[in-house]
């Protein structure tokens, strides 16, 4: 054998398990001998069958394998070995003999990673060893790289989802809030806008199964309708107090006051739509404010849409709303209950609504019953601005008298 130098500390063979198989029991010692003084760990096998107990058995980071062998070929091993390798690259280099002059193409087909011709010669051998170890090094830090990499990405991910659930709700409570500040001057009490934002969720995704919206209404459309519609009269912030709190019927002028919030509402929308970027969903919040007044006859206001003309925003809103506003109490008015307040809504199919929204509605109307149950106002119809006031004062007087 040719002299070879033994490895270093340093040197990637210390240490390497490698398997040598041949069934030439004269060629595994000549090999196993030469790595030995490698500090190599070896472990040898004189089949196919052996190498693959042995290979089960204990931990490999190498296999050098004759082609040419009785029963399990070389080729046959190599695929077997790397079917069963835990690792991702694992290197096989392939032994054969000069007159073999299609090993080349039968190793490279059966995956392995080298192919050395007999006689060994010892430094081309080691150098062939020492090269596919340091292949499979970096490919297991490459492979531990990509895992770390894809930990932080999950993890960013994870930061950017949460990070994005904080602002959707930031932005459905500033949503709420100003409808509830715009609502604070009005006398609808306080559980309308949780009831309308109900009802037309309910509505919303009954019409989902319908033929002419399946394609429209989503699930995402049932969030952005919900969060949406409390912002249906949002514009009421801009009607004086003495007609908007006004207990009795409004008088021809009066109403025809009345009528702008839904354009104040539909402007003031379209223009923060506008300075949110466009497309946020405040696109829809102004469909619904300027457009909910509208009827499926024409006869609605401020703009007189026809049919289908109306937004679907607006028209699920506007039966919702009907139905909210018939079904509780006023200052100037008692609530229906839930068949009167069905009878007129039918009365206004294909005049007031959408005759669609009005099916959708029958079909739902055991969970708008839910909904007004769960739901019910506790208060006597007084602004809550105006009982926020009078709480306040009966605070005072009951601390000065103590």
């Amino acid at each position: 054998m040719a002299e070879v130098e033994s490895g270093s500390g340093s040197d990637i063979l210390h240490g390497a398990r490698v398997l040598i198989v041949d069934d030439m029991a004269e060629q595994v010692a000549y090999i196993a001998r030469l790595l030995e003084l490698q500090n190599c760990v070896v472990y040898s096998a004189h089949s196919g069958e052996e190498a693959l107990a042995v290979f089960e058995e204990h931990e490999i980071d190498a296999a050098i394998v004759d082609i040419v062998m009785p029963g399990m070929t070389g080729t046959e091993l190599c695929t077997h070995l790397l079917e069963r390798s835990s690792d991702a690259y694992f290197p096989v280099i392939m032994m054969t003999g000069m007159t073999d002059e299609d090993a080349p193409v039968r190793a490279l087909a059966a995956g392995a990673v080298d192919l050395i011709v007999k006689p060994i010669r010892p430094p081309f051998l080691l150098a062939r060893l020492r090269s596919s170890l340091e292949h499979r090094k970096l490919h297991a830090e490459i492979v531990r790289y990509k895992e770390r990499l894809q930990e932080q990405n999950e993890h960013l991910e994870e930061r950017i989802l949460d990070r994005t659930h904080e602002l959707e709700t930031t932005r459905q409570v500033t949503a709420f809030s100003l409808a509830r500040l715009s609502e604070s001057r009005d006398t609808e009490t306080g559980a309308h806008l949780e009831r309308i934002r109900l009802y037309v969720r309910i509505l919303s995704e009954t019409l989902a199964r319908h033929a002419d919206f399946s394609d429209i209404i989503d699930d995402a459309y049932h969030d952005l309708i919900f969060f949406s519609s409390p912002l249906h009269d949002i514009g009421k912030v801009g009607i004086p107090d003495e007609i908007l709190l006004k207990p009795g019927k409004l008088s021809r002028e009066e109403f025809e006051i009345m009528k702008w919030h839904t354009v104040i509402g539909g402007e003031t929308l379209e223009e923060a739509d506008r300075e949110a970027g466009g497309d946020s969903y405040l696109k829809m919040a102004c469909e619904i404010a300027i457009a909910h007044h509208e009827k499926w006859s024409g006869a609605g206001y401020p703009k007189g849409l026809q049919g289908d003309d109306i937004p679907l925003s607006a028209r699920i809103v506007a039966l919702g709303d009907v139905y909210d506003a018939l079904s509780s109490k006023r200052p100037y008015k008692e609530a229906m209950d839930h068949e009167k307040t069905k009878g007129i809504i039918l009365e206004g199919k294909g005049d007031h609504f959408d005759p669609r929204v009005v099916d959708a509605f029958l079909e739902a109307e055991d969970r708008f019953l839910e909904v007004r149950n769960a739901h019910v106002d506790l208060d006597d119809g007084v602004p809550r601005l105006q009982r926020i006031m009078d709480d306040l004062s009966r605070m005072r007087s009951e601390g000065n008298a103590s």
